[in-house]
């Protein structure tokens, strides 16, 4: 006698683009991690790659400065009709794999008509669960200044520790390689900058912008050191779509 299919029952909804090789490896992710034995086994997707959203940590500045965001330059009303379209094509759950959108996402969150898998609070929840100690953040320039994850990290009595703002600019230098599609020279300007912040201190990295874990596992690091934001955030839709 067969075994029963281990089929999910809800349909995942991906807004991606944001940048596509992130939302690339994210689908990959799922692939590969999910417990399916089978095509049937694996979840349903209904997909929106969508790379004209306008730039986040742009928007975000701008928006920290008090300047006011016209509508060329802010992603929220794109963001917010392609979640509702993902809804309308009948996705019972969302994941967006950018984390420096949910800024954006964050102010219409609660009237969304379907749960959101939030990449910030799957992130730390991996953090967490691999060092209590703390660890170093390293995100977008937009994402870091936003003060999402250390909002979060403080609510649950979790420590990041940041770099510089000279730091800052190298994380942000590897981040644009990947999106430029130079992952190899991403992977060296990440090593670099992770082997001096782990002579400071060494806790592990949260790669939380989508592009850093492409430019991590090109790096060399041990891959035991890293809380990859994208696997946090299939390792949690995974869970809500097989109810582990």
């Amino acid at each position: 006698m067969s075994e029963s299919l281990n089929i999910p029952v809800k349909t995942l909804g991906v807004l991606d683009g944001m940048g596509p090789a992130a939302g690339a490896e994210f689908l990959r992710l799922l692939a590969k991690d999910a417990p399916a034995r089978n095509d049937q086994e694996h979840p349903r997707l209904l997909l929106i790659s969508e790379p004209a959203v306008p730039d986040r940590s742009t928007a975000i500045h701008q928006s920290l400065k008090g300047l006011s965001l016209t509508p060329r330059d802010d992603p929220t009303p794109l963001l917010r009709s392609s979640l509702d379209r993902l809804i309308e094509w009948g996705a019972d759950v969302l994941a967006v794999p950018c984390n420096t959108a949910h800024f954006f996402i964050d102010k219409f969150r609660a009237e969304l008509t379907k749960p959101l898998v939030h990449i910030i609070e799957a992130t730390v929840f991996e953090a967490v669960s691999m060092n209590k100690g703390g660890a170093w953040l390293l995100s977008t320039s937009g994402t870091r200044a936003s003060g999402m994850y250390q909002a979060y990290a403080k609510s649950v009595g979790y420590r990041f520790k940041e770099p510089s703002d000279a730091e800052q600019e190298r994380a942000d230098k590897s981040l644009r390689l990947v999106k430029s599609g130079d992952i190899p020279e991403a992977g060296k300007v990440l090593r670099e900058l992770v082997e001096e912040l782990w002579s400071q201190e060494g806790i592990p990295v949260v790669t939380a912008c989508t592009e850093l874990p492409l430019a991590y596992s090109a790096s060399g690091l041990p891959a035991e050191r890293e809380v990859s934001s994208l696997k946090a955030l299939s390792n949690a839709c995974l869970r809500v779509l097989y109810h582990r």
